[in-house]
């Protein structure tokens, strides 16, 4: 396995409020963990949002919960633990009053992928073509699934941002899990919205697929949403799960 991840401040923000956790080793009982958190509210909460949160979720899980075994409870479990204790931070600190963050992280075994996600960072498939695995917890996803709203709509693109679903901000969250099976080649992409956001899906897809390097891919991917504006922090892991050193 090859992995490599990188955040980035971009052009607009002063402070960097995404946070990565880029493991091919094992922490507690799962084979190795990934983590992309992408902080919200204001100068000082976002910023520790999502490193506390991505701190605390490799913590519990190194605890090793004897009641959960499988790495969809384990996942599940860790991320809920994490908004109850940022919930808590948030209520104690008045400075943080208000904060929370996305979250989506990973584990591999073998040829399968599981997901857990809260918010609207993003966890792709790239091999012939880029597929994303999550689902968006945002207002204009959530219209696109009724069939209120058309995806890439003037409307869709202006409201974006709001998002129905974050880490920390209430007592409970619900988090979504998803598994995917790996296909020989296949590359996966976990990122915040600073690159979705200024990176069109087909023109990410074109990147994984011209760069046979996954560091000069995520370098290429953050350089080039900064080139189309940069408006927010820019947070990238790609993982080559076939990846094998020549001896």
């Amino acid at each position: 396995m090859l992995t490599y991840a990188l955040t980035d401040i971009g052009r607009r923000r002063t402070v960097n409020q995404d946070a990565v956790f880029c493991s091919g080793q094992s922490v507690g009982r799962l084979p190795n963990l990934f983590i992309v958190a992408d902080g919200m509210g204001g100068h000082n909460g976002g910023d520790y949002a999502s490193s506390f949160a991505v701190r605390r979720m490799t913590e519990i899980l190194e605890q090793e919960e004897p009641e959960y075994s499988s790495p969809s409870l384990l996942l599940k479990y860790a991320m809920n633990q994490v908004n109850t204790e940022l919930f808590r931070e948030a209520s104690i600190y008045k400075e943080y009053s208000g904060m929370g963050t996305t979250m989506v992280a990973c584990t591999i075994d073998r040829d399968r992928i599981t997901v857990a996600n809260v918010g609207d960072s993003r966890l792709y498939v790239c091999g012939h073509v880029l597929h994303q695995i999550t689902r968006d917890h945002s207002l204009v996803e959530e219209m696109v699934q009724k069939g209120t709203l058309e995806k890439g709509s003037t409307s869709y693109l202006k409201n974006k941002n709001i998002i129905t679903r974050a880490v920390g901000v209430e007592d409970g969250v619900e988090v979504d899990i998803f598994h995917a099976r790996l296909d020989q080649g296949q590359w996966i992409l976990m990122c915040s919205d600073g690159l979705t956001n200024m990176v069109e899906d087909s023109q990410i897809e074109r990147i994984l697929r011209k760069d046979n390097d996954i560091r000069m891919a995520a370098e290429h991917l953050v350089s080039q949403a900064n080139a189309n504006g940069g408006q927010d922090n820019i947070a990238v892991i790609l993982i080559d799960p076939e990846y094998m050193p020549m001896s």
